[in-house]
């Protein structure tokens, strides 16, 4: 067996960890301090979705003993799949560790898979290099490195188009509910597909059966409500939790006096609507068609969303992005001015964590 093959994958795996850790650094210094990671939005939220599975009773318990207040059906709009691996590993590691490893986990299982899908794809001479850049936009490498759902959303969409671009509809479609299971753009997933489709059929007059599979995708929220039903009483339970659908419209991100977006230095935002939509017509020639339509259609969407937080939203863009710019990504000027980058990077991040985080003064409830 040739093992020089591995090597770029054991590479990933210790840049995941070794750049975790350097993020975790000034926290671990002071033990005390390390709390400020496990209390950073929304990680305690997904604890206490682990913990109770979303049992109302079982979060008005929750929420008495560490003094917080939300509806027990809020946490219904932190969807199950997340919740549940924390819960699975709860016993080996504890909640407040499980929270962290279930992430670091699907981070270095991220890595791995974008170098593969690149290599597979021939979309780059640099797949190592380009991976590893991307781990390190700055919102990613806070996400990555605290209580999120992100780096498990990203690895079922990666691992859900490459299997619709090899035409197993059947794994891509299961893959798909899954992600949906994570977080509901997910859903994104089955328009892309379906628009593939619609191209294929209009060039070549001609139904595949095997494309009914793409219907999982929407099957995987199905069997969330389903599940909320069984646990809270309430079908709909998702669309009860208050004010977390922030589909409004174009551009009303711009819009300092709603709740969710609360100030008007918002020129960072403008930054990431070019970018991505540079992505979408960078792609549009792609033979990779649901590559293309995934990221129109999540642009589209994400321009709709009135958060402030559109750096997290757009997320599933970013390697979509280093894909429609590798060569950029991998040239000699971007590379130099990275380097330097890397310290306001990482002073981003130590900020971002002091600052993102819930009020939580009593813990046990989280053990």
């Amino acid at each position: 067996m040739d093992f020089k093959r591995f090597i770029p994958y054991f590479t990933l795996l210790l840049v995941v960890l070794t750049s975790t850790l350097l993020v975790w650094m000034p926290f671990i210094l002071k033990t005390s301090n390390f709390l400020t990671v496990y209390k950073n939005f929304d990680g305690p939220n997904y604890i206490i979705a682990a913990k109770s599975m979303y049992v109302p009773k079982d979060i008005e318990a929750i929420n008495r003993d560490s003094s917080l207040s939300q509806n027990p059906l809020y946490f219904t709009a932190h969807l199950p799949l997340y919740p549940f691996l924390i819960r699975l590993t709860a016993p080996v590691f504890g909640y407040l560790k499980s929270m962290l490893a279930v992430n670091v986990f699907f981070t270095g299982l991220l890595a791995m898979l974008f170098y593969f899908f690149l290599k597979k794809f021939n979309l780059t001479k640099y797949p190592l290099l380009i991976v590893s850049l991307f781990l390190f936009l700055p919102r990613f490498l806070v996400v990555r490195s605290v209580g999120a759902p992100e780096s498990l959303f990203l690895f079922l969409i990666l691992t859900s188009l490459y299997f619709f671009e090899k035409e197993k509809y059947l794994l891509a479609g299961l893959l798909g509910g899954l992600s949906v299971m994570t977080k509901t753009p997910g859903l994104i997933l089955f328009a892309a597909y379906g628009f593939v489709f619609v191209e294929r059929f209009i060039k070549t007059k001609k139904l595949k059966l095997s494309w009914i599979w793409i219907f999982l995708i929407p099957a995987g929220f199905l069997l969330v409500c389903l599940f909320y039903a069984n646990q809270t009483g309430d079908f709909l339970a998702y669309f009860h939790s208050g004010d977390n659908i922030h589909l409004v419209a174009p551009f009303s991100v711009f819009d300092f006096g709603k709740s969710w977006i609360g100030t008007a230095w918002l020129e960072d935002v403008l930054f990431y609507f070019f970018l991505y939509g540079l992505t979408v017509y960078q792609l549009k020639d792609s033979k990779y068609r649901s590559f293309f339509y995934f990221s129109l259609l999540f642009w589209t969407a994400t321009l709709f969303v009135q958060h402030r937080d559109i750096s997290r939203y757009s997320l599933p863009l970013w390697p979509l992005a280093c894909i429609a710019f590798e060569s950029f990504f991998s040239s000699k000027k971007f590379i130099i001015i990275f380097l330097i980058m890397i310290i306001g990077i990482y002073m981003y991040t130590w900020n971002f964590l002091a600052y993102n985080v819930m009020p939580i003064n009593e813990w046990l409830p989280f053990l």
